[in-house]
């Protein structure tokens, strides 16, 4: 069994969820707070990837990313980058996919908490960077912790967005969901279900391990 595109499937969900940590965390906190009533446009672009076909997202992303078109013809003219069938593409194509499950755990759990220990840090002279990071985040773990974890798992199982920008380059762009459908292609059911074993019995214990958790941070909350 190669453990290659296991590898890199594990390498482009790390990455995709640093990224997307680094901008989830400002995105939500502004969504959450922002009283202005057209940020629901904004709302309804973060979650399009919950309901649109992965494969249709692929295709836009993979005509704005081809050097003859748009970003692409931008970032080869002036960067020499090419995103289309390179692992830094499926990176980016991952960020917008997986968006939404790490935006809106965070979301609520801005959300979440108490509004009087914003006002109180806020009264001590603690300008908002200093109250989100010291008072906001810290009262919100179980939605940093099941954002990151959701969209960890979530980038995992990808397949239409990551086969439409990366293709099937072995080594390169050569996902784990992306291997299962050759195997099958290839009538080799038995890796096929090894593959499949392994990213099922995964999933499961990311899924144990989010409820688990959020189930001892309800009880924590009831005891106090």
């Amino acid at each position: 069994m190669d453990f290659t595109p296991f590898w890199i499937s594990i390498k482009l969900a790390g990455i995709t969820t640093l990224v997307l940590f680094l901008l989830g965390v400002p995105l939500a906190y502004w969504l959450a707070f922002n009283p202005r009533r057209y940020k629901v446009l904004l709302e309804a672009v973060v979650a399009l990837p919950l309901v649109i076909p992965p494969t249709v997202l692929g295709f836009y992303l993979l005509v704005a990313l081809s050097p003859e078109n748009g970003l692409g013809a931008l970032l080869d003219r002036y960067f020499d980058l090419r995103l289309v069938f390179t692992f830094e593409g499926l990176v980016f194509a991952s960020v917008f996919y997986s968006l939404p499950f790490m935006v809106q755990p965070l979301q609520s759990g801005f959300r979440s908490v108490p509004e009087t220990l914003v006002e109180a840090a806020y009264s001590l002279g603690k300008n908002t960077w200093t109250t989100l990071i010291h008072v906001i985040l810290p009262n919100m773990t179980g939605s940093l912790l099941t954002a990151g974890i959701l969209t960890f798992a979530h980038t995992i199982g990808e397949f239409g967005v990551v086969l439409m920008i990366g293709g099937n380059i072995p080594g390169v762009t050569q996902v784990i969901s992306i291997s299962i459908y050759d195997e099958v292609e290839a009538m080799n059911y038995g890796l096929a279900n090894h593959y499949s074993l392994i990213l099922l019995v995964f999933s499961f214990l990311i899924l144990c391990l989010v409820y688990l958790f959020n189930y001892r941070q309800r009880k924590a909350i009831s005891l106090l």
